[in-house]
């Protein structure tokens, strides 16, 4: 007989009851997407505690709700698919709608959360509770409304009003992160005050509670599972010839997918001469042997979490050049100096002007900042190098919960190559902490 529905076969690790260490269903059926049994594997044998996504959504909301309130705005209206991704831990198809706008969530001031979701889909939302409402009808983008998107902007900016009047009363302080000329339009008609939401939700999201860290934790560790298998399947398939670039990029995309990731964000992977100057995106071109590898991760891994990482190999038997392993201590210097600054109080202009300073040679091709800021993506704050200072935009302090990528790229004007390392960095009560665990090319870094 078979047993499609047996009590094993509908739940993502049998050897647990009805939940998982997460605290979500273990439901092989359910609707919620996550980590696969593999990862839940790894991350055991690893000794990793797991996040409880319950007490991280209710962080995440209380994050949003008590920065509306400082700012004495009556609500937060977002269609960015990542600042949705953080106010509901809720998706559906994220880079579809990166580009073709129809979802929209409204967090007003007293807590009230409103989901707009596509109308065939409202399954995808509703485990959540902290979502008390949901709605359709956020679409006002050309390729579904053509020549009728104003009015359909101003049906949607109608809910809006009825959910704000019901909510935020006499407050018409909305912020707004991305909408379509339409849908602004429209909420500017209907008397609201348009505010800058993005502000709102980047800070919010800057600071990482008990739970994101947890879940953090977890992507990383199977990003860097998946960047080794990257690794061995390039160190094996390059010396036999015909190994693309693309080929060895496919390894980490199959490793992400496997563990339950989601997406890569860029294609920023490149051999050889193609290295330099960087951000040539991955392709066709066959890899030879004895040629630098670069890549950068750019990568949404489990939980929705971003695992921006940065490594340079060597793949073949001859040794590296000398101007190659040197370039590779410089970089190594160079985040090593500009970590150790990390710390709660240190200001971005602080690390702007101070810590290692780049070589000539390797200025005009330097990285495009020294370090950023991540979590569901690249986020707030940037630290430029000095040369992109602009007074004003990053007056801040780093604080403990902060997570930051310390960024080199050390690229030869002129040259062949380019090395590019970056490392994931907590920033704690006392100082930081590296998240990043995985090696540097010894061969590089001349200790092989």
């Amino acid at each position: 007989m078979a047993d499609h529905y047996s009590t094993t076969r509908r739940k993502i690790d049998p050897g647990r009851g009805s939940q998982l260490g997460d605290g979500t269903p273990n439901d092989n059926d359910r609707i919620e997407i996550g980590p696969t049994q593999l990862a839940f594997r790894e991350w055991e044998a690893a000794g990793l505690s797991l996040p409880n996504l319950e007490r991280m959504r209710d962080f995440r909301w209380r994050r949003l709700v008590d920065a509306l309130v400082a700012r004495d705005y009556g609500g937060l209206l977002l269609f960015d698919p990542m600042n949705i991704r953080y106010a509901t831990d809720t998706t559906n198809m994220q880079l579809w709608n990166s580009h073709n706008p129809f979802r929209a969530c409204l967090i007003c001031a007293d807590g009230h959360m409103v989901v707009w979701e596509y109308k065939n889909a409202p399954f995808l939302v509703t485990f959540n509770p902290l979502v008390k409402e949901l709605r359709s009808g956020a679409s006002f983008f050309y390729s579904v409304c053509g020549d009728r998107g104003a009015e359909d902007a101003g049906a949607f900016a109608r809910q809006v009003d009825e959910v704000m009047r019901a909510h935020a009363g006499a407050n018409r302080r909305l912020a707004v992160d991305k909408i379509m000329v339409h849908g602004l339009r429209a909420l500017e008609r209907a008397g609201f005050e348009v505010m800058e939401g993005e502000e709102v939700t980047e800070r919010a999201r800057a600071i990482k509670g008990p739970d994101d860290i947890l879940a953090m934790r977890c992507a990383h560790h199977a990003c860097e599972l998946a960047i080794a298998e990257m690794e061995a399947f390039t160190r094996d398939a390059v010396p036999g010839g015909g190994t693309s670039e693309d080929d060895v990029w496919a390894e980490l995309h199959k490793g992400n997918i496997r563990r339950g990731g989601e997406w890569i964000e860029t294609r920023l992977l490149a051999s050889g001469p193609r290295t330099n100057p960087w951000f040539q995106e991955c392709g066709p071109r066959i890899i030879r042997p004895n040629e630098i590898v670069a890549f950068d991760t750019d990568l949404i891994g489990c939980y929705g979490i971003c695992i921006d990482i940065s490594r340079t190999w060597w793949i073949g038997d001859a040794s590296p050049t000398d101007e190659m392993r040197g370039a590779m201590h410089h970089a190594l210097d160079h985040i090593a100096e500009n970590m150790a600054m990390l710390k709660p109080g240190v200001t971005i202009r602080e690390l702007v002007f101070n810590g290692h300073q780049l070589d000539s040679r390797y200025w005009k091709q330097k990285y495009s900042c020294k370090m950023h800021g991540v979590g569901l993506c690249d986020e707030w704050p940037y630290v430029p190098y000095p040369d992109s200072w602009t007074d004003g935009a990053f007056e801040v302090a780093l604080e403990p919960g902060m997570v930051l990528c310390v960024e080199a790229l050390v690229s030869p004007e002129g040259g062949d190559f380019s090395i590019k390392l970056e490392d994931q960095v907590l920033i704690t009560e006392t100082g930081f902490e590296n998240l990043t665990r995985y090696p540097f090319d010894p061969r590089l870094a001349g200790s092989g």
